[in-house]
């Protein structure tokens, strides 16, 4: 193989440090796109970024069909080779114009959220259905009311410390999503139930929400372990539809819309980049209206 500069390795070797070093993008985000720029260059081989043409770029996006990716994750595919086209661009590399490369419609988002009293239900799961450990039922109380009332995603909140947030404040800060600093807005009883919970704690950890078994005492949970905790409440609480973190999120959102809040208000406050993420959420509302209509037939 000819060691060119302008081959698709050497060329996303120079994009990954771009992201890394100077954009800073988040490690996941690097991720998933070294992820998928390979995918490429393992399908096409290690060729010249001038003869990547947009026929091939479609056979790439016929392979991952046939192998059974979702339309969406296809997409994210062709959204990070129209980065990487765009960098190759701005950096005078004669390329494919990315603007070549379209992004396959896909159906509308179907948002799963609870209505305010499966909220309610979920939320006093942890009391109604109380651990033998008080600690772990305190803590299991803070994690389902900080999901609820902050729109916080999981990864954030599994990264907050001590430190990040002050109990007689209703608002403190994240690095959130693209590795950014956003505000968020705690509701009374989210910060009544997280200093109930930080009141028990004995450990030296600075995370907020701590594993409590004896081998992982300390550590900040996992993604699947905040997971299994909105699922067991759920259950306990007898709500038959799947309930995950980000149903909560979608709840918090759904709530704020139903009553009235301004769309741009959620939309910072979802910290979504696009006006066109949060105003899923009032489809959502115009469900609940028409709901609340069909009253007069009643």
């Amino acid at each position: 193989m000819q060691n060119n500069q302008n081959n698709l390795t050497n060329l996303l070797d120079k994009y990954i440090f771009y992201l890394k070093y100077e954009k800073n993008v988040s490690p996941k985000t690097i991720e998933w796109y070294t992820l998928w720029l390979n995918r490429l260059i393992d399908f096409l081989g290690d060729i010249d970024i001038s003869d990547l043409n947009r026929m091939q770029v479609l056979n790439f996006r016929m392979a991952l069909h046939q192998q059974g990716l979702h339309i969406k994750t296809i997409n994210y595919h062709i959204v990070a080779i129209r980065a990487f086209l765009k960098f190759l661009l701005k950096n005078d590399i004669d390329c494919l114009s990315p603007d070549k490369l379209e992004l396959a419609k896909v159906p509308p988002r179907e948002v799963n959220y609870l209505w305010e009293e499966e909220v309610e239900k979920i939320l006093q799961a942890p009391i109604t259905y109380p651990a033998n450990n008080p600690l772990k039922q305190a803590r299991d109380e803070a994690i389902l009311n900080m999901l609820y009332g902050t729109g916080l995603r999981v990864s954030e909140l599994i990264s907050l410390k001590i430190t990040d947030i002050k109990i007689e404040s209703n608002q403190f800060t994240v690095i959130g999503k693209w590795s950014k600093m956003r505000a968020v807005f705690t509701t009374k009883q989210a910060r009544e139930k997280l200093e109930h919970y930080l009141n028990m704690r004995t450990d030296n950890s600075p995370y907020i929400f701590v594993n409590l078994s004896v081998n992982g005492i300390g550590d900040h949970l996992s993604r699947n372990s905040i997971e299994e905790v909105v699922r067991t409440y759920a259950k306990l609480a007898w709500i038959n539809k799947k309930v995950t973190p980000h149903t909560l999120r979608h709840s918090f959102a759904t709530s704020l819309i139903k009553k009235w809040a301004d769309i741009r208000a959620v939309q910072t406050l979802l910290w979504h980049a696009s006006i066109t993420t949060t105003q899923i959420y009032t489809h959502i509302d115009d469900k609940h209206l028409r709901q609340v209509h069909d009253l007069l037939e009643s």
